[in-house]
């Protein structure tokens, strides 16, 4: 009788689990479930605007408009154009930082400082920074020209003041390399968790040994940081298509480099929320084959590591 009691008192003990998961899983289901299964529907559908009960079932021809669309495949190479620029700045300073950081032989200390000063732009609002890099680069009266043309004074030389974000042939490299500088501080905390879960035994006895750090970060480092650098980089990429907050704020319609900046969120942004262009089908469409393409390169990148790690 004792045991039976004791199994019927750990079984409703088990069953309390239940009542306690239960606020997350309701919240997860209302709040990410529904919506994506909501959004799968629509791109089905030819609704305009969500909620009046006017669509009709167009099975596959959102996603046909959607792969016939040169403006959307347009907005896509802009959106790989600015990634692939954000990505090789903010890989490479994460890099080099994490080199320095992890050579014994130079021994720095305050990393928790250099932590939090490297990730403080991850935590500023996207909106804060482009209202900085606005002011900062605009091309009558931004400091970033300011400075430039004192330079050219000191030397006699007259500056023509270049319109950073006004001008197509600068604006994207320049929002990529304002993305890189808030997102490589993330990287390097990243990177330099996995250095750190690296045995220092094997640090020392290739000091010992006299290898360089070039040859130690190659060596050992690398190669041992292939798990997180296939995280930092599949997450890199998710984010760098989704990218939306900088090129819409930090351009304007009216501008000649609009179109140069023009990313593939931004697109389903104009037919999803915009006045005037609401498509929510199509909109829906465009969500999902967006989310095809990340999930076949992130599937490339996870094969091509796997094949380097065998």
């Amino acid at each position: 009788m004792g045991s039976k009691r004791s199994n019927g008192k750990l079984k409703s003990y088990d069953n309390m689990g239940y009542l306690f998961v239960l606020p997350f899983v309701v919240v997860f289901l209302i709040f990410s479930v529904y919506p994506v299964l909501r959004t799968l529907y629509f791109s089905f559908t030819d609704v305009k605007i969500a909620g009046l009960g006017n669509e009709n079932w167009v099975w596959f021809a959102q996603y046909k408009r959607v792969i016939t669309d040169k403006f959307f495949w347009r907005s896509l190479l802009n959106t790989v154009r600015i990634w692939g620029v954000n990505i090789v700045l903010q890989l490479g300073l994460a890099f080099l930082l994490t080199v320095i950081f992890s050579d014994i032989k130079y021994k720095i200390k305050g990393l928790a400082v250099f932590r939090i000063v490297y990730y403080l732009p991850n935590l500023i609002a996207a909106t804060s920074i482009a209202f900085l890099f606005n002011t900062l680069l605009d091309w009558r009266f931004g400091t970033f020209n300011q400075i430039i043309a004192s330079v050219y004074k000191l030397f006699g030389q007259t500056y023509n003041p270049v319109n950073w974000l006004g001008d197509s042939a600068t604006a994207g490299n320049v929002i990529a390399i304002i993305s890189a500088w808030m997102w490589f501080g993330n990287s390097f905390l990243m990177l330099m968790a996995g250095v750190q879960g690296i045995s220092r035994d094997y640090f020392e006895a290739a000091a010992i040994d006299g290898a360089g750090r070039w040859t130690v970060f190659g060596k050992i480092t690398l190669p041992l940081l292939k798990p997180i650098l296939m995280y930092v980089a599949i997450t890199s990429l998710i984010g760098g298509l989704q990218m939306f907050d900088l090129p819409y704020l930090m351009s304007a319609p009216t501008s000649s480099s609009y179109d140069s900046v023009y990313t593939s969120v931004m697109y389903l942004y104009k037919f999803g929320f915009t006045t005037g262009t609401t498509q929510t089908g199509y909109a829906a469409a465009i969500a999902y084959i967006i989310f095809i393409i990340i999930l076949a390169v992130s599937l490339v990148q996870l094969k091509i590591f796997n094949r380097k790690e065998d």
